[in-house]
């Protein structure tokens, strides 16, 4: 099956080797979002609910780039350089997402990309 890259300006440029999501039949790979701000290329300030938004902001834009939108979201993986803020990252996760509520991961990590204290990536199933 090809290969779409998916590709917006509504999300941050990518800062590597890769694609913002790589679109393959219905299911579309999102790639790691960081709380940067997609016109400037630079941390948002604010503590981890405002970076949490940046962060769903960047990946609903993808999202919707590929054809879908957050709700398509059947897996998330959220990283944290600090577990403490798990709350909070559900906090505002309820903001975007209502049930049935994507698969999901919370993985504890000791650095991120420009200094970040969240990403995520996940997985999109497109309907027909």
């Amino acid at each position: 099956m090809p290969r779409q890259i998916i590709l917006t300006d509504r999300a941050p440029a990518a800062i590597g080797p890769y694609s913002q999501a790589v679109r393959v039949g219905r299911t579309v790979y999102l790639s790691g979002q960081i709380p940067l701000d997609p016109q400037t290329m630079e941390l948002v300030a604010g503590d981890i609910e405002v970076q949490t938004r940046r962060v769903f902001d960047n990946l609903r834009a993808v999202a919707e780039a590929a054809g879908g939108g957050l709700a398509d979201l059947v897996k998330l993986n959220v990283f944290l350089t600090d577990l403490g803020h798990f709350a909070r990252v559900n906090q505002v996760m309820a903001e975007y997402f209502q049930e049935p509520y994507p698969a999901r991961a919370a993985i504890g990590v000791a650095a991120l990309p420009k200094g970040a204290t969240v990403e995520m990536d996940g997985i999109l199933e497109l309907a027909d």
